[in-house]
Order: C-alpha cells, then structure tokens, then sequence
C-alpha cells in the first residue's frame, strides 16, 4: 500500500498535468479605473499612507480622507493596456496557468445593471484568448477583494442579502460568456480575510462597533451562500467547470507546550478554517455553531440555506506566506508581528522577510498535509512569495537570490508533501508573478515579481517591464517540472 501510495503521487507531481504558473489580482495590477466603462469599486478607494490601515479594517469610511489621497490600484502596473505584453513573458517562463481575477465592476458598473459592460467582457475574453493561444490554463478568481463600490453605499455591501443574487447574476455572465474557455475557477480571494480586514475583503464599514462580529459573521455567511450558489450554477452550465474556495493559510503554532498554549493554538487553527469547513463539508460545523451562540451572533437564514450550501467546491485554493505562533500570555505580544493581517509571536527558530514576515518552508509542509487531512480535496497553491525591496544594478540587472531562496525551498516542501506525504496538489502559482500594488500596505516597493516595473510608491515611472535573474530561475524549474530548483 505504501509503494502504491507514493507512486500514485509522485505521478501527480510528475504528470505533464500539474499546473506551473504564476498569481495576479485585477485590484493591484490591472488600472484603468476609468477605462473601457468600468466602476468605482471599494478597491479604488482605499489610499496609500497613513490612513490606509484604518481603511482596509473597516474603521475609516473612505468619504471622510483628505482630497488629496492617492489610491495606489487606480492605476497599479496598467495591465489593462499591457496585457498582452505580460502575457508574452509569461509564455516565456512556460507558465502552464495563470491565476488572476475579473473586477466585478468591469463587468457590471455599479452592480445592478440590466445587461453587463460589453466592453469590459471582450476585454477579458481577448486575455483569456492569448493565455489559450500560448498553452496557458486560465484559473479566474471571481471576487479577488472587489465589489462595486455603489453596492458598497447602498447597500453595505455583503451585509445585505440583496448582493448574493447580483453576485450571482454576475458569475451567470461569465460562466455563460466564457464557456469551453475557463475551466477553473475560485468564488472569492482569502474568503477567510472579511474577518480580518472586513472593507478591503468585503467592502463592509464597521459603524458600529457593539456589533462588530454580528456584522461580519453575517456577511461572512451571504458570501457562503452566494459561492454555494455559483457552484451549483457553473456545474448547470458547464459540466466541466471545476469551482474552488479558497483561504489566507498560515498553521497556528503553539508558542509553547502549555496546554493552553496548544488549546490556543487549535482554536486558531479553526477560526481559519470555518469558512472553508463548510464551502468544502456543506455545512456549519458544530465547533462554529457553538462560537456563534457563545457570542449571542444571530445569523439571518433563509428557508432554503442549508440546502444551497450542500453545494460544496472540487478543490481547495490557498495562499501561503508564513506561519503563525501565538500564546495566551498576553505580555508576549509587545513585539508581536502581524503577517497577512492576523497577529503573531516571532518565532525564534525562523528568520523573518524585510516586511517582518516568517519565512517558514517547514510550515508550508504541515500546511498542506493539515488541510489535505482534513478535506481530502485537491489543494491549489495559488499564491506564495517573497515580498521584498529589489535594486537594479549597474548592469541593469535585478539578482534577487533572496526570492530564489524562498521559492525554492517552499517547492522543495511542496514536493515533500506530495511525493512522501501523498498530498494532492493540482498546482503552484507564485504571487506577484510580475510586480503589483500590495494588497497590506499599498507600496509597489514591496515585490513579489519575477518581472520588475518601473512604478514607485507614488505611482510615478514608466511601467517599463524588466526581466529579474528569477525569472530564468522559475522558467527551469517549470521546464524540469520542478526537478531543477538550483
């Protein structure tokens, strides 16, 4: 049983099927905010500075910033009038697939239109028809943070239940739109992050305070339904369609074998896991249940909910950056590091990124098998790197040997995890694939790419594209099917 196992995976990761490629989102790549008949959505109003935290947490309505904020996704990298460019290079690496996602408000401006934005429909299906010319599988994130900011004002966003049937209006137009073209899709980016940053992840403000969980578990649960709903939908219309969750993951350690720092620890764990518990199990588990009535959370539930979220996903999409420690001794925290939003020790045994972020391939492991065990799904890594500052030389050149380290030991435990764990990976998508507009801070010094452009912080530069001594690197490992990492 244990030969049979390890062939069986070894051939999983080895078949000319597992899909290499790279990671993007509309909201920090694409720009032309104004462009081509697409709305303002919440993504284009959360600015850069000072204020930009409070934004994203739902703490600042974004009426109430200076006039002369700047907002850093507005105009990004400008994909939107260099795709195509991009999409060569990506050629170049051999990208199997590439993972971005569609702005909702592309597609429908303020939301509650009759008919979609043709202009915003051919714009994507002229990307997805040269990702099919060069061999390349598009993997097309439904909501990657976004939703139409008029539906944000009127009606709070995911708050409301009026947005799960536009939502739902909106993925009918594409899965109908995009047919025999897309074959992967994922219903909503880091579902777990609205608990974290709800106005950036869900578009919710939080004005009041006392009611903060009732709030965000409420949307929380309309963005279940909704992705039970389009997983239903995708499979009416297109058979093949395989849909996906997906969650911000990151294992919680225990700080300390105290029990209670282990208790903590798991319960940690499983806040993360909730939402995708029940996109992958079809209901809410007990543990959840039992959190909600503990905090007096009242959820509005229709008839039929229950039914709709037996709807479950074919796979299991996570990003992966870092893992987590923490504790119940709350004195530890004074120098505690916040790594994709959610609060953590430093970890003594693990060096941390210039963005003080832990850098632990040991995690990525024991990630994957963890949610492997626990779903028995496929696993999409469809987002992990190394932000950091990159220089060119007097060459001209970018020798971002640090991204290479961390990419390739990342790979290396991803292979473990398949080839001696029997993990099930369908594939791996480094973020940032070419350098974007960071989602946490709004800095584009903050690179994740194997590609360099010429954008500062201020959004100042000429957008020039400029290959970095990774991108070589990553197109080797993609050509050996991740045999060649050095």
């Amino acid at each position: 049983m244990a030969n049979y196992q390890y062939d069986k995976c070894e051939e999983v990761f080895m078949k000319q099927g597992f899909l290499w490629g790279g990671a993007t989102a509309a909201n920090q790549c694409e720009g032309g905010f104004d462009k081509g008949g697409r709305g303002i959505a919440n993504v284009d109003v959360i600015p850069h500075g000072e204020y930009r935290r409070a934004v994203l947490l739902g703490e600042m309505p974004y009426n109430e910033l200076p006039a002369d904020s700047y907002f850093p996704s507005r105009s990004a990298i400008d994909m939107y009038s260099n795709y195509l460019e991009d999409i060569k290079l990506f050629a170049q690496m051999g990208f199997k697939c590439y993972r971005f996602s569609i702005a909702w408000s592309r597609i429908f401006p303020t939301g509650e239109e009759e008919m979609p934005n043709e202009e915003g429909l051919l714009y994507y299906e002229k990307i997805i028809d040269a990702l099919l010319e060069y061999n390349i599988e598009p993997v097309v994130t439904l909501c990657h943070f976004d939703i139409p900011l008029h539906l944000v004002d009127k009606y709070g966003a995911w708050r409301s239940r009026e947005v799960v049937d536009l939502y739902v209006k909106y993925c009918e137009t594409l899965f109908t739109r995009l047919k025999g073209k897309v074959k992967y899709y994922i219903t909503f980016n880091e579902i777990n992050m609205l608990l974290h940053m709800p106005f950036v992840g869900a578009g919710i403000y939080i004005n009041d305070k006392s009611k903060e969980k009732q709030i965000k578990y409420q949307a929380a649960h309309n963005e279940l339904v909704a992705s039970a709903k389009v997983t239903k939908l995708a499979k009416e219309i297109d058979e093949n369609i395989q849909i996906g969750c997906m969650m911000a993951a990151g294992y919680f350690y225990p700080y300390s074998c105290n029990p209670k720092d282990v208790w903590e620890s798991l319960m940690r764990n499983r806040e993360n896991y909730f939402l995708i518990d029940v996109q992958v199990r079809g209901y809410y588990p007990s543990y959840a249940l039992k959190e909600l009535e503990r905090e007096g959370i009242v959820l509005e539930i229709e008839a039929d909910d229950m039914e709709i979220l037996k709807n479950t996903v074919d796979f299991v999409a996570i990003s992966y950056y870092s893992s987590r420690t923490i504790s119940v001794d709350e004195s530890l925290f004074k120098d505690a590091i916040t790594g994709n939003m959610q609060r953590s020790l430093n970890n003594p045994y693990l060096k941390n990124s210039e963005w003080n972020w832990p850098i632990d391939p040991d995690g990525f492991r024991t990630t994957l098998n963890a949610l492997y065990e626990r779903y028995q799904k496929p696993i999409f890594v469809v987002e992990n790197g190394l932000g950091a500052k990159d220089e060119i030389n007097a060459s001209g050149e970018i020798e971002d040997d640090y991204r290479i380290n961390y990419l390739r030991e990342h790979i290396k435990s991803m292979k473990t995890a398949i080839e001696v764990d029997g993990v099930d990976i369908l594939g791996y998508t480094p973020w940032g694939c070419i350098d974007i507009v960071s989602a946490s801070t709004g800095e584009m010094s903050k690179r994740y790419g194997f590609i360099y452009v010429d954008v500062d912080d201020k959004g100042e530069g000429s957008c020039k594209r400029i290959k970095k001594k990774s991108f070589d690197w990553y197109k080797k490992v993609i050509e050996t099917n991740g045999e060649c990492l050095d």
